[in-house]
């Protein structure tokens, strides 16, 4: 049975989260655990809403929830709200900086994962790729999280990414890139995609950069995982609700979760889109780079082979497959039984973005379409999803490069973001960051806007393990089925272990 964490414990997570900040108000990435009796004011620090265990979504009116003993307290439309720890899986936590020299708010919302497993380690384990933060007329709000695991340049790709809160001002657009984690990362293009579009239509883009715009999309009618608990609440709507199992094995030993999503369906229909909205788990992330440093001193010489080496780099992608710790395989139920019909790309792990998968249903009978994905624990995390029937509506793109981008230290890498070449906008540092401005075209009457951000980059883990090479390990999770959920959970229990005893 898990041990549950003191109350002491649960406070110095909290603080945890909101050491983020260097003296000149940009973001770091080095997050630090102090003994909560060293904190002055741990009540003070900013919790804008929890999740309750039960999926009930708690949004606190300002200025935020604070802590009593094992309680957190707060305003819900203007009536006092508490809740017990235990009764917590997620905390909300709002943290705001100043981008220097700008006197600019950046504001971002971070989750804090089940209490007593990740709250910790979100940023000192976080393993992703640069954040970009739109400008919402008021600040610069964290809106995408691209090419996340291209931790070398043989696995250099595009991102396409909803930007959810850009606003033009003054007939700009502009976006922030930052590099807040601990490694170099590479950013090779840096474009606008705006669809101006049918109100009421949605546009969501596959993970190669198709957009489709989609009208009367299905929720879900039923939802249930491996053990048959209902996971409706916490799948039915992009919210602060997201299903993220600890890396631990089930009541029966299983290290496999199962979710089966029912939608119902027209009779007749041929072709589904499953729009999902789901990312790569906290500490499946963090996976990527203990995987990655079983190889000891020699990890950077064998990152570097990867580079020039395609056979070697469509291994890699076949595992994540197979294993379904990257890229999840998506079966569809048919008379003849599930079938494999499509995958679900990793994403994240801070910021979802909705994906538009295609489905073949045309071998589906009845009105009902049910649909199943296998992840083991640990890797994934769950919002929302939804179905489109049909193949969507084609849209027109305006794709709009940047004007200028210039970095803090107030360098022009214009020509670094401006195509798919051999430049590239290196952060070795994290605070590096630059602003791109973009030109904002006129909007049309009657019509709505969605903006996307293509992006195109890599990142470069900075690894400093200098010990003996453990190919054994690395191999078995290579190669043996189900090696690399063991070896998350393996970690994932010496991690917790590791916590509760200090």
């Amino acid at each position: 049975m898990r041990q549950s964490p003191s109350n002491r414990q649960v406070l110095a997570l909290i603080v945890a989260m909101l050491v983020f900040w260097s003296n000149t108000g940009c973001m770091v990435t080095k997050v630090k655990r102090p003994d909560i009796s060293t904190v002055a004011h741990p009540q003070q620090e900013h919790i804008v809403g929890v999740t309750t265990k039960t999926g009930t979504e708690v949004a606190f009116d300002p200025p935020g929830g604070t802590v009593d003993q094992d309680e957190i307290h707060a305003k819900v439309k203007n009536a006092d709200y508490s809740v017990k720890f235990q009764d917590v899986q997620r905390l909300w936590i709002e943290t705001k900086g100043v981008s220097a020299p700008r006197t600019i708010g950046l504001t971002l919302a971070i989750v804090v994962v089940a209490i007593g497993t990740l709250a910790a380690v979100v940023a000192a384990t976080k393993q992703s790729c640069p954040f970009v933060y739109s400008w919402d007329g008021k600040g610069y709000v964290f809106d995408a999280e691209p090419y996340g695991g291209a931790i070398t340049r043989g696995l250099e790709r595009d991102d396409y990414s909803e930007l959810a809160h850009l606003r033009a001002q003054n007939g700009k657009y502009r976006l922030l890139l930052t590099n807040e984690v601990d490694e170099t990362q590479f950013t090779n293009l840096m474009e606008l995609w705006v669809v101006d579009h049918a109100r009421g239509a949605r546009v969501v883009s596959d993970e190669n950069g198709n957009l489709r715009a989609f009208t009367q999309i299905q929720p879900l009618s039923a939802a249930h995982d491996r053990y048959g608990k209902d996971l409706l609440p916490w799948l039915e709507s992009t919210d602060r609700k997201i299903w993220e199992p600890d890396a631990v094995a089930g009541a029966d030993g299983s290290l496999s979760q199962e979710v089966v999503l029912t939608f119902s369906k027209p009779e007749g229909a041929a072709q589904a889109n499953l729009i999902a909205n789901a990312a790569t788990g906290l500490w499946g992330s963090y996976m990527i780079k203990r995987m990655v440093e079983l190889h000891g001193r020699e990890t950077v010489n064998w990152l570097v082979s990867l580079d020039g080496n395609q056979q070697q780099i469509a291994a890699i992608h076949a595992w994540g497959e197979r294993e379904r710790t990257y890229r999840l395989p998506i079966e569809v139920e048919e008379p003849g039984g599930w079938q494999v019909r499509g995958a679900l790309p990793s994403g994240g792990p801070l910021l979802a973005q909705d994906r538009a998968i295609p489905l073949d249903i045309s071998h589906v009978t009845g009105n009902r379409l049910r649909i199943r994905m296998q992840p083991p624990v640990g890797f994934w995390a769950f919002n929302s999803f939804a179905v489109a029937y049909g193949a969507g509506d084609s849209v027109t793109v305006n794709r709009i490069a940047a004007k200028s981008a210039v970095t803090s230290q107030g360098k022009d890498v214009l020509a670094d973001l401006a195509s798919v070449d051999d430049r590239y906008y290196p952060m070795p540092d994290n605070t590096d960051r630059a602003e791109i401005v973009f030109r904002a075209p006129p909007t049309k009457p009657r019509m709505e806007r969605t903006v996307f951000l293509h992006s195109r980059g890599w990142y470069q883990l900075h690894l400093r393990d200098q010990s003996e090479p453990d190919l054994v390990t690395f191999n078995r999770v290579l190669t043996v089925p189900g090696a690399a959920a063991q070896f998350a959970a393996d970690r994932f229990g010496e991690w917790q272990k590791s916590w509760l005893s200090q």
